[in-house]
């Protein structure tokens, strides 16, 4: 590294230290030299270059003035060139450089400033040396660790031998891949993940304030963002050294990934099949034991089968299969886990812990993963063994499709539902608000226009079970007006709301219409 105080260890410069400058600024590094004498350089300098001058310019400037533009300028300091002219260092130029803090070193008339260019020319070749040695050295380490099957905590290793930083390996599910010298909370977690789904990924990523920024090199395993290398500082304080290493490992991290990548797509694949193998009834149920137990699940004990989604129709699926395998995987329990297109199939064996607290409990960690999402849960009845999966499974989805357009429900089984619930459930919303609106157009437009409180009272008389009394107490009116009421309803609607039949369709009406509207 180029520094004022690497220079003045070079004794063939002759180099003589007239003023230190500010803390550290004789150890800073330095960009380059720069050969100027000019009264006003400070268009001409980069930061932190170090500036090379005879004075040459005192006629045309005060010391101050120049000292002043070159400090302007952010330069790393100045070696003033002594010659036959001014055989010792101005003592104007020694008193303006103290006021600046800037460093000032004098070189001996007999040392030409090409000695100082070609000294700073081999001591940054000597850098992008060590730094060309130490970037296939770590390469080499890297691949060694990932060859061994090391994986992401093998990769940070390297990384701290060299550099003593606070790392972690976040996937985009908010997952802990790796970590070394640092602990994530979940929130930290979450943040981290939240980071990553953003279009373009930050490079900085604020984990709250008492951690603070954390800088993000992304791990890519097909194109995409996978994961991220943190290093839970800001890059303003990493060193380019370290800012080169950590990228370094951040590219070897993406093999690592598109690993895990590969063998989650297999276990994926197989457990789409097994559903494939369930649904197909008699003709493949002797395979489904065996893929049962690939996944270490029992075929012969008791069998739990349930589907999750998101309630909303565009809601995309992509992270809720990995959540659920996750949260059963926490819990030491050997899952099935499939993702379709509508919903997320898992299959395991029936713990001892309540199956509505089981599925609660997986509702509340889908929702803190996705918490602009509503999540339902379908359980399918239990299955004594594998051969007799099919049913429970279809129950799960019929049962997940349902609450999808029921709101205010979120985990239920298919019996608990109710059957009309679950065929109305199962028809398309178009449908339900066709059929809803066919039956009860003509009592809302009667009611608008009238404020006859059809709707209302045809709602309270089927919820007290067609009973005259109890109904018109509930609406505060007399018996004869809830007749008057009832005739007209079914003047409208061709329904009587007596007969049972049309009592029938006049009640999946209003379900119909309270799910399309959900």
């Amino acid at each position: 590294m180029l520094t004022l105080a690497g220079l003045l260890q070079d004794h063939l410069l002759e180099l003589g230290l007239l003023v230190s400058g500010a803390d550290g600024a004789l150890t800073r590094e330095a960009l380059w030299v720069h050969n100027t004498e000019l009264p006003d350089p400070s268009p001409y300098l980069r930061e932190g270059e170090i500036v090379l001058t005879n004075g040459l310019w005192l006629p045309g400037t005060t010391p101050s003035a120049f000292v002043e533009a070159v400090h302007r300028a952010g330069a790393a300091g100045i070696i003033f060139g002594l010659r036959a002219e001014i055989p010792r260092t101005p003592d104007d130029l020694i008193e303006a450089c103290e006021e600046y803090g800037l460093p000032l070193l004098q070189i001996s008339i007999d040392v030409p400033f090409t000695a100082v260019t070609q000294a700073a020319s081999a001591t940054q070749a000597d850098q992008r040396r060590e730094a060309l040695v130490d970037l296939v050295r770590r390469g080499d380490a890297l691949a060694q660790a990932i060859s061994h099957g090391a994986g992401a905590s093998g990769v940070l290793a390297v990384l701290r031998r060299e550099h003593d930083l606070p790392l972690a390996v976040v996937d985009r599910m908010a997952r802990p891949l790796a970590s070394a010298g640092t602990t994530l909370s979940p929130e930290q977690l979450r943040l981290a993940a939240d980071g990553l789904a953003r279009h373009p990924p930050p490079l900085e990523i604020d984990l709250g304030a008492e951690q603070g920024k954390a800088t993000v090199f992304l791990v890519g395993a097909v194109g995409d963002t996978d994961a991220a290398l943190l290093c839970l500082k800001p890059v303003t304080e990493l060193s380019r050294a370290e800012q080169d290493a950590l990228d370094q490992a951040a590219r070897f991290l993406s093999l690592e990934v598109a690993k895990q990548q590969a063998v989650q797509a297999i276990e994926l694949r197989f457990a789409s099949e097994l559903l494939d193998m369930i649904l197909s009834g008699a003709q493949r149920a002797a395979e489904v034991p065996d893929r049962l137990r690939a996944f270490g699940v029992d075929p012969y004990g008791e069998l739990l089968v349930l589907a999750a989604a998101f309630a909303h129709p565009d809601a995309t699926l992509p992270g809720l299969s990995e959540t659920v395998g996750a949260f059963f995987l926490d819990r030491s329990l050997a899952v099935v886990v499939a993702g379709g297109s509508q919903d997320v199939v898992a299959v395991l064996q029936r713990p001892q812990q309540q199956t509505r607290e089981l599925a609660d409990e997986l509702r509340q960690a889908i929702t803190k993963r996705f918490p602009d999402q509503r999540v339902v849960i379908g359980l399918g009845e239990p299955a004594p063994t594998a051969h007799l999966l099919r049913e429970p499974l279809v129950q799960a989805r019929k049962a997940c499709q349902v609450l999808r357009r029921r709101p205010g429900q979120s985990v239920a089984t298919f019996n608990e539902l109710g059957t009309h619930r679950v065929l109305l459930g199962l028809q398309d919303p178009e449908t339900l608000r066709s059929f809803a609106a066919g039956v009860l157009r003509p009592l809302r437009e009667y009611d608008r226009k009238r404020d006859a409180g059809l709707e209302s009272t045809l709602r309270a008389f089927l919820q007290y079970d067609g009973q005259y009394a109890a109904t018109a107490a509930a609406l505060y009116i007399h018996v004869n007006t809830l007749r008057n009421r009832l005739g007209k309803i079914t003047e409208l609607t061709g329904r009587d709301a007596v007969r049972t039949e049309d009592r029938v369709d006049l009640y999946l009406a209003l379900e119909a219409d309270e799910l399309a509207q959900g």
